[in-house]
């Protein structure tokens, strides 16, 4: 059995089970379940990155691979005016999450989606995301090219990346790419966070 975390259809069974975990100050129970990233807790990476994150913009965010949702979850209690597209190519994550958003009342804020059935001309202030490094580099690249020039002018994407897997190299690669300024914000438990502006028109 090949069951990554990226995969659309895992193949492990799909036993749903509840969690506690805390978002934007509070502590929730959330529902997650084995094939998605990080089933039994919210992972290192995302903490780390959770705080280093600015507020949740007034216009459109992406949760770049979503997951059971703690991210877009996060932004939607924070802000619940935001707009939230989440996306992952696993179903089942995307599923968790849109059952997590109605446990905590927040599918007003959240649209979970697969990445092809995003609006092309959709544009985001801001992106959020622990991007899947394990997919590899060449694939990587593709994804981040897919989406960091979906930033508005002046909008940013925080990224989180452990320090051995790349993070290093993948600020110098992101910052040939002329998609606007990177710096590294933030850095804990062999974590990086990495921010990228876009510039204004």
């Amino acid at each position: 059995m090949n069951d990554h975390y990226f995969t659309a259809e895992p193949a492990s069974a799909d036993e749903r089970r509840l969690i506690r975990v805390g978002l934007a100050g509070r502590e929730v129970d959330l529902e997650t379940a084995p094939g998605v990233f990080s089933p039994g807790h919210l992972d290192l990476g995302t903490q780390v990155l959770l705080r280093h994150l600015p507020p949740p913009p007034d216009g459109r965010l992406l949760d770049l691979g979503c997951g059971w949702g703690p991210l877009a979850l996060t932004a939607a209690l924070l802000k619940p005016e935001v707009r939230v597209t989440a996306v992952d190519v696993n179903r089942r994550a995307l599923d968790l999450l849109e059952r997590n958003a109605a446990r905590l009342g927040a599918s007003a804020s959240i649209e979970a989606s697969e990445p092809d059935a995003v609006p092309a001309k959709r544009r985001f202030d801001a992106i959020w995301s622990n991007p899947p490094i394990r997919i590899g580099k060449p694939q990587l690249h593709a994804l981040l090219t897919a989406w960091l020039p979906r930033l508005t002018p002046g909008g940013e994407a925080h990224l989180v990346v452990q320090k051995n897997l790349g993070a290093d190299s993948l600020a110098s690669w992101i910052a040939k790419q002329g998609w606007g300024d990177i710096e590294k914000v933030g850095s804990a438990k062999g974590f990086r966070v990495l921010k990228v502006t876009r510039a204004a028109d």
